[in-house]
C-alpha cells in the first residue's frame, strides 16, 4: 500500500478536529426518514454507531495510545420546546437506537443545563485526533504501507491499473485509488449534494472541578448546531459558529477573535460554573452534505478510483465507515449504503 499526502500526516483537517466520535448524525433520524423513508435513515445510523464500535474495538485491539474514551453524547434542544426530541427519540426507540429523553426539569437535576429537553444516548467516544491519526499510521507503515510527501495531479485508469502522476512528474501505478483528501478532491469527483463550510472553536484552561456530568458530548438540535467536550486534564472545547460564506483560509482565520468571543458567551450561556479564559482557539474548514450522509464509493467514469468525504461533523466516524465499505467494494463484496451514500446521488436538501 502508498500513502501519499501533500502535507505532513496530521496537519490537514486532523489537528483542528475536535474530535468528537459521535455516531449521531448532521441530521436526525426524523428529518432522513422524511426525507427517505424509515428503512433507510435506520440502515445509516446504525451504521453510524456500528463504526464508533468498530473504532474503538481496533484502538483497543491495537494498543494506540490517544485518549480516547468512552462517552454518552447528550441532544441539547435548541429552541423553547422538547417537542421535536420527544418524536426523534421515539423514533429511535423504534429502530432499537440507544438513549433516553430527558424533560427540562430531569436535565436541569442531572446535568444542570437549563434547556427545554435533551436525548442522552451512550455509544459515543472521544480521543487526541492527532495521536490517533498517527498511531495508525505507524502501524500501517510497520505493516509495509509505503508514505510519500507528494501532491497527485493527474489520474489515467487504464486497464487493470490506475496511473497517478504527481506533481514532480513521477507516477505510481495501482490497481486501486482511493481519493480521501477531504473536500480539496480533484476534478475528477464530481458532487451536487456537497457544500464546504468553516467552524471555529476554543479551548479554556483546565479545570476539572467545572467539568459537567461524566463529560458527556454535548451538541444541539439544529443545523449549525453548538458542541462542546472535555479533555482528559478537564480543559472545555467549545466550537461552532459555523458559517458556507466564510471558507478562504485567510477570510476564515481573520474571524478567529470574534468567533472565539461568540463561543465564550455561549460557553457561558450553556454552563455557567466554567472558566471561559481562552488557552487556544483555532478555526477549521470541512465539506458537508445538504442530507447529512458522506459520500463514499466509487468515482463515477473512473474504473479503480474510489472517494471519501463529504462527513460533516462525522470526520472520524465516517472515515472508519468508508474504510470497511471501500475495502469490502474492493475485496468483491458490496452493501447497500453503497447506493445510500453514492458520489452521484440527488440527495434531499434537509433543514432548510
Amino acid at each position: 500500500m502508498v500513502i501519499v499526502d501533500r502535507e505532513r500526516p496530521g496537519r490537514g483537517s486532523t489537528a483542528a478536529s475536535t474530535s468528537m466520535l459521535l455516531w449521531e448524525i448532521d441530521r436526525s433520524l426524523t428529518e432522513l426518514t422524511e426525507a427517505y423513508g424509515f428503512e433507510r435513515a435506520v440502515r445509516a445510523y446504525r451504521a453510524s454507531l456500528n463504526a464508533v464500535t468498530g473504532l474503538k474495538s481496533l484502538v483497543l485491539q491495537l494498543g494506540i495510545a490517544c485518549d480516547m474514551r468512552n462517552r454518552d453524547s447528550l441532544y441539547l434542544a435548541a429552541g423553547d420546546t422538547g417537542r421535536e426530541l420527544i418524536e426523534e427519540h421515539r423514533l429511535r426507540e423504534r429502530a432499537g437506537l440507544p438513549g433516553d429523553f430527558l424533560d427540562h426539569a430531569r436535565l436541569l437535576e442531572t446535568y444542570g443545563m437549563t434547556r427545554a429537553g435533551a436525548i442522552v444516548s451512550s455509544g459515543a467516544a472521544d480521543a487526541d485526533p492527532m495521536q490517533l491519526a498517527r498511531g495508525l499510521l505507524n502501524i500501517s507503515a510497520g505493516r509495509g504501507a509505503r508514505l510519500f510527501d507528494g501532491e497527485a495531479v493527474a489520474f489515467h485508469p487504464a486497464g487493470r491499473a490506475v496511473g497517478v502522476v504527481l506533481a514532480n512528474g513521477r507516477e505510481i501505478e495501482a490497481r486501486s485509488v482511493v481519493l480521501a483528501t477531504g473536500y480539496a478532491m480533484p476534478d475528477i469527483v464530481h458532487s451536487t449534494v456537497q457544500t464546504v463550510s468553516s467552524s471555529w472553536a476554543i479551548a479554556t484552561p483546565p479545570q476539572p472541578q467545572n467539568v459537567w456530568k461524566d463529560a458527556a458530548l454535548i451538541w444541539e438540535n439544529s443545523k449549525d448546531y453548538l458542541y462542546a467536550r472535555t479533555t482528559r486534564a478537564g480543559r472545555i472545547i467549545i466550537g461552532g459558529e459555523d458559517s458556507e460564506d466564510v471558507i478562504e483560509p485567510d477570510a476564515r482565520d481573520r474571524l478567529i477573535p470574534e468567533k472565539s468571543r461568540l463561543l465564550a458567551q455561549k460557553l457561558t450561556a450553556l454552563w455557567p460554573v466554567a472558566n471561559t479564559d481562552i488557552d487556544f482557539r483555532w478555526a477549521g474548514t470541512f465539506d458537508t452534505t445538504r442530507d447529512g450522509l458522506p459520500l463514499i464509493g466509487p468515482v463515477p467514469g473512473q474504473r479503480g478510483i474510489y472517494a471519501a468525504y463529504g462527513y460533516g461533523g462525522n470526520g472520524i466516524t465516517f472515515s472508519f465507515m468508508a474504510a470497511q465499505l471501500i475495502g469490502d467494494l474492493i475485496a468483491g463484496a458490496t452493501s447497500p449504503l453503497l447506493r445510500d451514500f453514492a458520489l452521484d446521488r440527488d440527495g434531499a436538501s434537509i433543514g432548510d
